[in-house]
């Protein structure tokens, strides 16, 4: 099924009473947010609100909170194209007449990839100066957020060394689209969230290094492919447009801007802002509750300057809320990677399976299954997965060489942890650039990464019960199995015994055991693997919070004796998790029969989420 823009797909949701419309008053301060954490955390359907306080347009949320309404979104059509184009790359050489003419099929289905010039669309039924973002119903998901915040927002720009020139007006020209958080500061400007790494911000500072302004447009809604296209990891220079293409199954139909801006609108956008970036210009932006589950702090960044707004008349605004796991964008993201799964061995030839964990914040744990051809030649993929696009944010890798359910976290562990040797398989690289978004390392910016490898064949078999020879030492507050060859401890606070990682590594009660994880809360980390996950990998920083029962350095490299012990308790500097504020909750528990009256929508506890 193609969906050739919001309302189409927002209608099949209805057809299939997999979204609800509210009519009650709501407040976009808070009110909405908590509403849509409890539908999400009880697999509820997609929220059409159409009473949002100070606003003109209604606001939709929960549109792809479900894997069936992902899928149904995206479809299997681009997943089945993907697998055939790598077939046809593995098979096609050399090419006969034979293979060419059996290769018919894609011929024809790439014909519908790309572009084309319509002479007016939707977008432009309504087009004004009149900058007033505060018309918007842009919500403010968490108590400390720094206002509220453009939450999808497909963000397009061009390069701006091929997109200067008259003869390029209008044209894709080298482009980008991809999705960048968006704070709105005020009725005609927000910030313009380019974290390192990130396409637009690349454009950007090639305009800035020319002391120039950055044409900008950010469209909201249109076809839901474009929103898949804007957070793909592809390639610089590819454009994400060809991807939405490819997935929506149809040309993208453009349409001139208006007044002279540079860039082509998508016609069958919900809205497009157009104007520019300054050079030179920083705003304060932040806090921001994100999809690490924590709050990302205030720092500056580029102001986007909106000159005017293109919409529908009765556009539709559609908006996501992230925090603790999981939340709509995992399930966005998840799907991302099976479409993009049978490239991986295409363009990382030695890598048969990639997995990153959204329940991490994606960057901060992936897995692969790769080749060994030859000794140690692991390692060669997982510096190819460390210097690809996205992928290099990466904090901390596990690799094999045997085949094992990537999706499978525990079933991964164990199979690692069976296979591997801390003294030659575990390594750690300090000073490198980190995700922006994660705070464990020692500045914004900049950590360290964490490869681990579990090779071969069984060198040992997993404890599975911790009978200790001795007793634990007494500071130690709890210890739970999590899996075989995994404890989770528990000890006092960071700020209060920096120490008891080192003490636990050494002492005799943990011999035997390849990995403990040192926790504030072993309980809640045990009761699930998402729970592991999240309490886990974004909570410790390789260099500063891996310690073993002892380490040497041989040939350069530092061995490390089991257990390896992996120091994922909260530090004085991270920011905080993600709470509602308690007036919120009570008042949406309060109206939910309100804002439901003839639907039965059951209340997920949204603290909890899908945690446990």
């Amino acid at each position: 099924m193609i969906f050739s823009d919001l309302r189409t797909f927002i209608d099949q949701l209805r057809r299939d009473r997999d979204l609800v419309e509210i009519t009650a008053p709501i407040d976009p301060n808070q009110e909405a947010a908590e509403i849509h954490r409890r539908v999400i955390a009880a697999g509820g359907p997609a929220l059409l609100f159409s009473n949002v306080k100070g606003a003109h347009f209604p606001l939709v949320t929960n549109l792809f909170g479900t894997p069936r309404r992902a899928e149904l979104a995206f479809g299997t059509r681009p997943l089945a194209l993907i697998k055939r184009i790598v077939h046809l790359a593995e098979t096609l050489l050399p090419p006969t007449p034979a293979k060419l003419w059996g290769a018919r099929d894609l011929g024809f289905d790439l014909l519908k990839v790309g572009m084309h010039r319509v002479a007016t669309g939707p977008v432009r039924e309504v087009v004004t100066g009149d900058v007033r973002l505060d018309r918007l119903p842009a919500i403010t998901s968490w108590p400390d957020d720094g206002g509220p915040f453009v939450t999808f927002p497909l963000v397009y720009t061009q390069h701006p060394d091929k997109s200067g020139h008259p003869a390029s007006r209008g044209s894709v020209g080298v482009s980008n689209l991809g999705m960048y958080r968006m704070q709105v500061h005020d009725r005609k400007s927000t910030g313009m969230h380019w974290q390192i790494g990130k396409g637009g911000g690349f454009h950007y500072a090639r305009a800035e290094a020319r002391n120039e302004a950055l044409p900008l447009t950010v469209f909201l809604g249109g076809p839901p492919a474009l929103i898949l296209s804007a957070i793909a990891p592809l390639p610089e220079n590819l454009p994400e447009l060809m991807l939405a293409s490819l997935i929506a199954g149809e040309r993208l139909a453009l349409v001139t801007a208006p007044n002279g801006h540079p860039h082509p609108l998508i016609a069958n956008a919900e809205f497009a802002l157009m104007g520019q970036v300054a050079p030179q210009v920083r705003r304060p932006e932040g806090p921001f509750g994100d999809h690490y589950g924590y709050y990302s702090l205030q720092h500056d960044y580029p102001v986007f300057d909106v000159r005017q707004i293109a919409h529908r008349k009765d556009a539709i605004y559609p908006a996501t809320v992230v925090g603790k796991p999981r939340q709509e964008d995992v399930y966005i993201g998840d799907l991302l990677q099976e479409l993009l799964s049978p490239l991986f061995p295409l363009v990382m030839p030695a890598v048969e399976q990639l997995w990153s964990y959204g329940e991490t914040g994606y960057h901060s744990l992936g897995a692969a299954v790769v080749k060994q051809r030859y000794r140690r030649e692991a390692m060669a993929s997982a510096f190819r997965i460390l210097g690809e696009g996205q992928l290099s944010l990466t904090k901390f890798l596990f690799l094999t060489d045997r085949r094992v359910d990537l999706k499978d976290f525990r079933a991964m562990l164990e199979h690692v942890l069976a296979r591997t040797n801390p003294q030659t398989d575990l390594y750690v690289f300090s000073n490198l650039s980190m995700d922006t978004l994660d705070y464990t390392g020692p500045v914004v910016n900049e950590g360290s990464k964490g490869v681990w490898l579990g090779l071969g064949d069984p060198i040992r078999e997993l404890p599975r019960r911790f009978a200790p020879p001795v007793p634990p030492p007494s500071d130690v507050t709890d210890v739970r199995v999590y899996c075989g060859g995994c404890l989770v401890v528990g000890a006092r606070p960071f700020a209060d015994d920096r120490d008891a990682p080192a003490r636990i590594a050494a002492h005799p009660a943990f011999a035997g055991w390849p990995l403990v994880v040192v926790s504030d809360e072993p309980a809640r980390a045990t009761r699930s693997d998402m729970n592991l996950l999240w309490t886990t990998f974004t909570r410790f920083e390789p260099a500063a919070d891996i310690h073993a029962a002892s380490q040497r350095v041989v040939r350069h490299h530092i061995t490390y004796e089991p257990p390896v012990v992996i120091d994922a308790r909260m530090k004085p500097w991270y920011p905080k998790e993600v709470s509602c504020r308690p007036d919120v909750a009570e008042t949406v528990t309060r109206r939910w029969p309100e804002y439901f009256p003839h639907a039965r929508v059951a209340m997920g506890d949204s603290e909890r989420g899908h945690l446990d």
